[in-house]
């Protein structure tokens, strides 16, 4: 591992620290919430394809009415670069999903796979394997970086772009990548977490 490699699991390391830290008040209260809004589990985890390729069990706060994951049909391949993942409009999505999306607070408990060392603050989404099945060779490189809370492409669009766009994103992180880029992204983050722009 280079030193700037080892200093952004550093950085993520505290950070993520600090965060679950800090944010530790709101997660009984968004899991009572996410309860009793509609039936099913406060946490969702799902599998997603990491580093080098390889699978782990990401966490979130509950977005979606129970078992609405098994109702999504992956798009085709011819159809994969024009494709948008998050429709804002999804009637799967429950009123305090909505809310949490908008202000990114289901995202929380990715904390957990930062800490784990699955994650890091800054990277490339992680996509579901159906997603990741049907990219083309080069399109792989961007499991060359831990996949992050928030990456390029968020601070780009977020639920905006399409999975074309977002994966042309992705590569220029992973081939661009300093620690000033991952700070820079941090900061456009806050900014548009606060301003919930683009957010779904």
């Amino acid at each position: 591992m280079s030193a700037g490699l080892a200093i952004k699991r550093l950085v993520d390391v505290a950070g993520a620290t600090a965060l679950l830290i800090l944010s530790a008040p709101l997660w009984l209260i968004i899991a009572i919430l996410v309860r009793l809004d509609s039936p099913g589990p406060a946490l969702f985890s799902q599998q997603r394809i990491g580093l080098h390729g390889r699978p782990f069990t990401l966490f979130k706060f509950r977005t979606m009415r129970q078992g609405a994951e098994q109702e999504w049909q992956p798009p085709d391949a011819s159809e994969l670069d024009s494709y948008i993942f998050q429709d804002d409009g999804d009637p799967r999505i429950t009123r305090i999903g909505r809310f949490l999306r908008r202000t990114s607070l289901d995202e929380l408990p990715q904390l957990i796979n930062i800490l784990k060392g699955e994650m890091s603050l800054v990277g490339p989404r992680p996509e579901v394997p159906e997603i990741v099945a049907l990219y083309e060779p080069r399109m792989h490189r961007r499991h060359a970086m831990r996949p992050g809370l928030t990456g390029l492409a968020q601070v780009s669009g977020r639920g905006t772009l399409t999975t074309g766009e977002t994966l042309v994103l992705d590569l220029a992180y992973c081939e661009e990548w300093s620690l000033r880029l991952d700070l820079a992204i941090l900061g456009r983050t806050f900014c548009q977490v606060v301003g919930q722009k683009g957010a779904r």
